[in-house]
């Protein structure tokens, strides 16, 4: 059901549960990701499929679901020979597979478009080390077409997720300036630095005073580094904190596969809500069944 509160509201008042990693969900559903716009593909392919890995978390018991626009930029569709109109009709297309999972539920699912770092873009794995070479201007221009495009697809929020760079985020806060949509910033994160380098608390600080931004946080790192980046982002901002982490494996960007051992634990929810979480969720290789039981470990 399309939500009567805000997200902001609803964080307000207690702890709100995330999805899962679309990808892992969209192979267990047999489809094919080998490609340079990973999930993004299925937009052009397969849009069922995107709406059917949604249900799944749904039905799982995520109260948000995030786009299948991490990896969906003007720049990468042209590559595909895919032109710019399609290609907004593409990104709006993200947020209408979202909407229409969660409206067949009774209770309100919010939509978070997702909108990955430029280095998602270059499908070379950058996206987990930042520092491109770019300016804080040319990484704005990038990023501000396409979250013009999917504001104005009806997202409920923006998720401005796995940024491995202060600068970036600086980029990119810039860029939904006026677009209408409040946004969440999260870090992907090594121990208690980004991912580029820079402390956790310097680059939280960045979203500190901003009005637009209802939740601060990390995903797609390892869970061990999950706690205390929960307690820096609620102690630099005092805004809600968004965690999702992924499995604990580690992506290998030249085998283009997932390597370790998974370590997500459900029950470690309630650690990172008593330091101030209250969006919660997983990402990379955390499926339905681990969302069922971290949602359970929230006591909602």
């Amino acid at each position: 059901m399309k939500p009567a509160r805000t997200l902001a509201a609803a964080l307000a008042e207690g702890t709100v549960v995330l999805d899962g990693g679309l990808s892992n969900q969209l192979g267990a559903q047999d489809c094919d990701l080998s490609d340079g716009l990973w999930s993004a593909r299925l937009l052009v392919d397969s849009p069922e499929q995107i709406e059917a890995a949604h249900a799944a978390y749904v039905r799982a018991g995520a109260q948000v679901l995030i786009t299948a626009s991490y990896q969906a930029t003007y720049e990468g569709f042209a590559r595909r020979g895919v032109g710019r109109d399609e290609a907004s009709a593409l990104l709006s297309r993200s947020v209408e597979l979202a909407r229409h999972a969660a409206e067949v539920e009774p209770r309100e699912v919010w939509v978070a478009a997702s909108v990955g770092p430029y280095g998602a873009m270059l499908a070379d794995g950058s996206e987990y080390r930042g520092r491109y070479g770019l300016s804080v201007a040319e990484l704005e221009r990038f990023h501000r077409p396409r979250i013009e495009t999917l504001a104005a697809a009806g997202a409920d929020v923006l998720a401005l997720e796995t940024v491995p760079d202060s600068e970036e985020a600086e980029a990119l806060l810039r860029a939904v300036e006026g677009c209408g949509v409040p946004v969440w910033l999260s870090y992907s994160i090594a121990g208690e630095r980004t991912r580029a380098g820079q402390p956790l608390a310097d680059a939280f600080a960045l979203a500190a005073g901003n009005a637009s931004v209802i939740a601060v946080g990390v995903n797609c790192c390892e869970p061990g580094d999950t706690d205390r980046a929960v307690e820096i982002a609620a102690e630099v901002t005092g805004k809600p904190v968004v965690v999702y982490p992924n499995s604990g494996e580690e992506w290998d960007a030249v085998a283009r596969d997932w390597r370790g051992t998974p370590a997500f634990d459900p029950s470690r929810v309630r650690s990172w809500q008593a330091a101030g979480a209250r969006l919660v969720g997983g990402c990379c290789r955390v499926g339905p069944a681990e969302i069922t039981e971290l949602a359970g470990a929230t006591g909602r």
